[in-house]
C-alpha cells in the first residue's frame, strides 16, 4: 500500500491545469482554463479546469473530479496506478514492491494486461539492440530506412526474433498468466503478444518481424505492429496486436504521445498512413505529425486529435487509392470543426520517402504551395471524374452539398456554398436551400443519437458509482436536484463542504457552520432524502475535531467515491452561492436555508394531511377526519411563522 504521507504529497504537488494539460489544449478564460471534452465528443469546449480549487468539471456530460480521478477516469486504471502515475510525474517516490501471487490475482485484468506489454515491450527492444541476430536484422533494416538511432530509442522501436517462440518462454518463465499474454476473443482478455494453437501450444505472435509499440497519450504501450521483412506466401506484411480490453484499433493513433506537444505548440496536426512515415517525418523534423495505422480513419481517432488542435492536414501519396482515401475521412473532420487541408505528394512518393529525401523546410514549404481547402480540392477531382455527365454532375454537387452541410459554423457553410456555387456554375440560392435542409435532417440525426450517448454515459458513471474505491474513478454525472426537499439539503451540503469549518456567532457561542448546520437538522429530526447527504454529515461530524479539518479539501479527496463526486460537483457547480462578505452575513444565510427547509418539510407535512383528510372524508370516517383537523392549525401556525422570518407571504389560517 502507498502510505498517507505519500499520497498527501501527490494530492499537494499535482497541479490539476498540468495533469489535465497532458491530455487536453486548454485555454485560459477569466480564472479558469477550458477546452475540448475528452470523456464525450462536443464541438463546442464545455470542460472547465479550476487551478485555485484543484477541480475539473464538464458542463456537458457532467463529469469532475480532481487530478487523481482524471488519471483513473482517462487511463481507465485503479486509484493506486493513478497516484504512482502522478508520483512518477512529479518526482515523488512511492514505495513499489513485487506483487506476491495473491496481490497479483487482485490486480484487474487491465492492469496485468498493461504489465506484459510494458515487459514485451522492453523485451523487443533488447532483441533489437543486444542480440546478433537484431543487430544483423531488425537494426540494420531501420537504419537502411535512413532511421537514426536516437528516433529510433526515442518511438522504441524493436524486434521479434525469426525461430522458435522465445518471448512466449520468457513469459512463463517470469510467471505471466496465459490468460495475459494470449488474447480471448470473446471475453478480450489479453494482449495476444503469444498465440495458442489448436493443440495448446503458444507461440510468438510477431515472429521474425521488426515492431511498432503503439502507446496511449500518456505514453503506455497498448499494442504492437510487427512488419514481416521477407516476403512470404500467404503472410500478411502487418500483423497488429488483437482487440482487447486495453486495446481497440479505432481509438489508436501511432505516434500521438510523441507528438501531442508538437500538435500543441503548431496548433496543427499532419495526419499520415503508416508508422514509417510518421517516424520519417518526425526525424525531418516535423514532429507534429500522427497516423491513423493503415485502417479507415474513425471518429475516436478524431477526437484523440480534436484534444489538441482543430487543423488538420491530411498527406496521401499521390496514386488513386491515396486521393480516394483523402475523401473518406473529410466528412468526420469537418463535423468535428477542423479546418481541413489535403495534400497529395507528387506520383511514387510517400511521406516516408519524402521525408528521407527532404528536410523539414523543404518539405512544409511543398505541403504550404501545395495544400488544398478540401471543398475544392474535392470539386476538382469529382469534376474530373463526372466531366459532362449531367448525372454524374449531379451526383457531385449532391456530394459536396452534403459535405458543407456538416460544418458547423455558419459563416464557414455560407463561405464554401458561395465558392462552390461560383465553381461549379451553380445558383447560391438553390445550394443554400439544400444547405439548409440537410442539416435539418442531420440536426434531428445527432439528437437522437446525443440523446442515446448521453443516456449511456449517466448509465456508465452510475454504474462507476457502485464499484470498489479502487476501481471507481472519482468522477459522476451530476445529478441536480429536482426540487422541494433534495433542493434544500443540497444548499446546505454545499455550505457544509465549501465552508464547514468556519466559525460563525450563534446566540453569543461560536460554532462552526457545519456543526450548525448538522446538529440542527439531527434536533429536527430532518431526514436527508440522499444517503450521500447523510453520508456527507457523518463524515463531518466524525472528523470536523481532526488537527486541520478543512472540509472542502477533506469532501473533495475523500476516499468514499460518492462522497468525493457529490463535493467536487458542488464546488464545481456554477450556480453556488457566492461567499457572503463576513461571518455576520453567512451566518443569515445558513439561519435562512435552515428556515427554508423547515417550511419544506412543514409543506410536505400539510400535503400529507390533506391527503389522508381527503381519504378519510371519502370514506366517512368522521373520527379520523377530527383527529386530522386538530393538526392543522398548528402546522399552519408554524408554516406562517416561518414564512414572516423569511419574509414570504403569509397564509392566512
Amino acid at each position: 500500500m502507498i502510505s498517507r504521507e505519500t499520497i498527501d504529497k501527490i494530492y499537494s504537488a499535482a497541479k490539476i491545469e498540468e495533469v489535465v494539460g497532458d491530455y487536453v489544449t486548454l485555454r485560459k478564460r477569466g480564472a479558469n482554463l477550458i477546452g475540448l471534452c475528452p470523456f464525450h465528443n462536443e464541438k463546442t469546449g464545455s470542460f472547465t479546469v479550476s487551478p485555485s480549487k484543484g477541480i475539473y468539471k464538464c458542463f456537458g456530460c457532467g463529469a469532475s473530479g480532481h487530478a487523481v480521478g482524471f488519471i483513473m477516469e482517462i487511463e481507465q486504471c485503479s486509484y493506486v496506478e493513478a497516484l504512482k502515475q502522478l508520483g512518477k510525474k512529479y518526482h515523488i517516490e512511492v514505495e513499489e514492491r513485487e506483487l506476491t501471487q495473491e496481490e497479483q490475482q487482485r490486480q484487474d485484468d487491465r492492469e496485468s494486461m498493461f504489465v506484459v506489454n510494458d515487459f514485451a515491450n522492453k523485451w523487443f527492444q533488447e532483441q533489437l539492440w543486444e542480440t546478433p541476430e537484431g543487430q544483423a536484422i531488425g537494426l540494420k533494416y531501420f537504419r537502411e530506412r535512413g532511421l537514426r538511432d536516437d528516433i529510433i530509442r526515442k518511438y522504441q522501436l524493436g524486434y521479434s526474433p525469426e525461430k522458435g517462440s522465445p518471448l512466449a518462454a520468457v513469459l512463463k518463465k517470469k510467471g505471466f498468466k496465459e490468460k495475459f499474454i494470449v488474447n480471448d476473443v470473446d471475453t478480450k482478455i489479453g494482449v495476444g503478444v503469444v498465440g495458442k494453437s489448436e493443440d495448446g501450444r503458444l507461440y510468438d505472435r510477431f515472429r521474425d518481424r521488426v515492431m511498432f509499440p503503439i502507446f496511449t497519450v500518456s505514453g503506455k504501450p497498448v499494442a504492437f505492429a510487427g512488419r514481416i521483412l521477407k516476403k512470404k506466401d500467404n503472410v500478411g506484411k502487418y500483423v497488429n496486436s488483437p482487440d482487447s480490453l486495453i486495446y481497440s484499433k479505432t481509438n489508436e493513433l501511432y505516434g500521438l504521445f510523441q507528438a501531442k506537444q508538437a500538435i500543441a505548440r503548431a496548433d496543427k496536426c499532419y495526419l499520415v498512413e503508416g508508422q514509417m512515415d510518421v517516424i520519417s517525418m518526425h526525424q525531418s523534423g516535423i514532429e507534429n505529425v500522427v497516423a491513423s495505422g493503415g485502417t479507415a480513419l474513425t471518429k475516436p481517432q478524431i477526437w484523440l486529435i480534436k484534444r489538441f488542435t482543430s487543423n488538420i492536414t491530411v498527406l496521401y501519396d499521390g496514386d488513386a487509392a491515396g486521393i480516394h482515401a483523402a475523401l473518406r475521412g473529410i466528412d468526420m473532420f469537418l463535423e468535428a470543426g477542423f479546418n481541413v487541408k489535403v495534400v497529395l505528394l507528387p506520383d511514387g512518393e510517400d511521406p516516408d520517402s519524402y521525408a528521407q529525401n527532404h528536410d523539414s523546410t523543404e518539405f512544409i514549404r511543398y505541403i504550404e504551395e501545395h495544400q488544398t481547402d478540401f471543398i475544392r480540392f474535392k470539386s476538382a477531382l469529382l469534376s474530373k471524374e463526372a466531366g459532362d455527365d449531367p448525372y454524374k454532375r449531379a451526383e457531385l454537387i449532391k456530394d459536396i452539398t452534403a459535405s458543407i452541410a456538416i460544418i458547423p459554423d455558419m459563416i464557414t457553410r455560407q463561405v464554401y456554398v458561395k465558392d462552390t456555387a461560383e465553381r461549379l456554375h451553380m445558383s447560391e440560392k438553390v445550394l443554400s436551400a439544400e444547405v439548409v435542409n440537410l442539416r435539418k435532417k442531420h440536426a434531428a440525426e445527432v439528437h437522437k443519437e446525443e440523446e442515446k450517448k448521453a443516456e449511456e454515459i449517466k448509465q456508465t458513471q452510475r454504474d462507476k458509482a457502485d464499484e470498489q474505491h479502487l476501481k471507481t474513478p472519482l468522477t459522476t454525472v451530476s445529478e441536480k436536484p429536482r426540487s422541494g426537499l433534495d433542493a434544500n439539503f443540497y444548499n446546505l451540503m454545499q455550505l457544509v463542504v465549501r465552508y464547514g469549518e468556519q466559525p460563525i456567532d450563534v446566540n453569543g457561542q461560536r460554532y462552526s457552520i457545519g456543526e450548525v448546520i448538522v446538529y440542527t437538522l439531527e434536533s429536527d429530526e430532518t431526514k436527508a432524502p440522499k444517503p450521500v447527504y447523510q453520508a456527507i454529515m457523518d463524515e463531518f461530524k466524525r472528523h470536523c475535531k481532526d488537527e486541520g479539518f478543512k472540509a472542502e479539501s477533506f469532501f473533495k479527496f475523500h476516499p468514499d467515491p460518492q462522497i468525493s463526486a457529490m463535493a467536487i460537483d458542488m464546488i464545481a457547480d456554477k450556480y453556488q452561492f457566492t461567499k457572503p462578505e463576513n461571518d455576520v452575513q453567512l451566518g443569515e444565510l445558513v439561519s435562512r436555508l435552515l428556515y427554508e427547509i423547515k417550511l419544506t418539510v412543514i409543506n410536505m407535512q400539510i400535503e400529507q394531511l390533506d391527503a389522508e383528510l381527503k381519504e378519510a372524508q371519502v370514506a366517512g370516517n368522521l373520527e379520523k377526519q377530527m383527529q386530522l383537523l386538530s393538526h392543522q392549525p398548528n402546522l399552519l401556525q408554524a408554516r406562517n411563522d416561518i414564512c414572516k422570518v423569511l419574509g414570504n407571504r403569509v397564509i392566512n389560517i
